[in-house]
């Protein structure tokens, strides 16, 4: 089974017209020289992730912390609430950073308010096309009220 000669004598001008513009494996050339700039972005795309999921995660974990704290009936055990509830917070969100630190101020007398700040680093340094330094600090607050009727303890 031959083929008509006019389909043989359209692919050879098709060929000759493809290969007389010289853009033959312009595509390639070019595919190969974004590649690069793709994969940065991409990895630009996961470190704004990373940061903005981290900050998430500090901000709930504060007001767990805040929570917790706003409960408590002494400042020794308002700390230790706050500080128990923002870790708990974190693993539970599966949150790895490096050196989180839980502080805490305010005054438990009723109608004021505790504030607990949560702060941590988050590791950037396995961005490596990014050539970021290794971590960057983000912190999460939040502040609970004290019930104004609430007892205190007794003396």
């Amino acid at each position: 089974m031959n083929c008509p000669a006019r389909w043989s004598r359209a692919v050879v001008a098709r060929l000759r017209r493809i290969s007389a513009t010289g853009d033959a494996g312009s595509a390639t050339a070019e595919l190969t020289l974004i590649t690069p700039l793709l994969v940065m972005f991409l990895l630009l795309v996961v470190l704004c992730g990373r940061l903005v999921s981290a900050q998430l995660d500090l901000d709930a974990a504060a007001s767990a912390g805040a929570r917790a704290a706003s409960l408590a009936r002494t400042d020794h055990a308002a700390q230790a609430a706050a500080e128990h509830a923002a870790m708990g917070t974190l693993v539970a969100r599966g949150v790895t950073c490096q050196n989180a630190s839980v502080t805490l101020t305010g005054t438990l007398t009723p109608g004021g308010a505790v504030t607990v700040r949560v702060t941590c680093r988050v590791p950037l340094d396995d961005l490596v096309l990014l050539d970021l330094p290794g971590s960057r600090r983000v912190e999460g607050e939040a502040t609970s009220p004290i019930d104004q009727w609430r007892g205190t303890v007794p003396p």
